[in-house]
């Protein structure tokens, strides 16, 4: 059995958190300042992350990971994973400010509840659906689409989390035939093609030694917070290190302050409070059962 380390748990979970603010600045800055396609951040910046991250792969086996017999399973859940980072960085391209954006994307376990009770026919409860509900309330209050500011732009997060919430439960039911060192070398080896096609009709080659370097930092950057993932729900419970997650929300609100001198109106915070009550509700639940 596997030693309970709170104290590393936490600090991993909270240095992907920070790994991923960075990257989400970077990005947001290449599209807005170089005009570079959001499609393009994407490729390159996965592209990196892979190569990045190959000596981990190689501990993982990538010839034994890669046997399955859901080959065709690892390519949609994957092309599900490519639609929600593609609309997630198109989101930061628009621009969606980043503290709406990532705070629509905290969405994702309550898309993801409604999918457990449909698709996977589990017994949702009356407690978790008005946990969900009440987290939508949550989204709407950031949302405002009463609001004469309102674009469809700010539905992009939203889209993004409806993916990821997809894809969460495709890694659910697949867990059951397949290890997790194959579900992470088929995400991380399938994603770049998939990047490839989404890219061609904007083609566009980054030019400058800044942009390389800023997109270097988002490859090496995406590939730690990944790392850092793996590491938290290593050394600590999954229970106890899944609530430093949300010490994203005020590490993207601060790198959007800082880059772009963002600041977020008060409903931002009524709005995230009600949707990490929900998600911890649900979460909880998860646990116990």
């Amino acid at each position: 059995m596997s030693q309970h380390h709170p104290l590393q748990g936490a600090s991993w979970m909270l240095s992907a958190g920070l790994a991923f603010a960075i990257v989400n600045s970077i990005a947001q800055y290449l599209s807005i300042t170089f005009g570079i396609p959001s499609t393009m951040v994407a490729l390159v910046q996965y592209a990196i992350a892979l190569v990045v991250i190959l000596p981990y792969l190689r501990t993982l086996g990538i010839r034994n990971s890669l046997k399955t017999n859901y080959f065709g399973a690892h390519l949609f859940r994957v092309f599900i994973a490519v639609i929600g980072i593609q609309l997630w960085l198109w989101a930061l391209a628009y621009p969606v400010p980043i503290w709406q954006g990532i705070a629509l994307l905290m969405t994702s376990p309550l898309f993801a509840t409604i999918g457990s009770g449909l698709f996977l026919k589990e017994k949702v409860g009356m407690a978790r659906w008005g946990a969900t509900l009440a987290g939508f309330v949550g989204a709407m209050i950031i949302l405002e689409p009463w609001a004469d500011s309102f674009t469809w732009a700010t539905l992009l997060p939203v889209g993004a989390a409806f993916f990821w919430a997809w894809y969460s439960l495709m890694v659910k039911k697949m867990s059951a035939t397949d290890s997790p060192s194959t579900m992470v070398v088929y995400l991380l080896v399938l994603i770049t093609p998939f990047n490839i096609l989404l890219a061609l009709p904007d083609w566009q080659i980054p030019t400058g030694v800044n942009v390389w370097l800023l997109l270097m930092g988002a490859g090496v950057m995406t590939a730690l917070a990944q790392w850092a993932i793996v590491k938290a729900y290593s050394v600590a419970d999954a229970s106890f290190v899944q609530p430093f997650d949300h010490a994203k929300l005020p590490l993207n609100v601060l790198g959007g302050w800082l880059v772009f001198g963002w600041v977020p109106p008060g409903r931002l915070w009524l709005g995230a409070a009600i949707i990490i009550a929900s998600v911890a509700l649900i979460t909880q639940w998860e646990r116990k059962k």
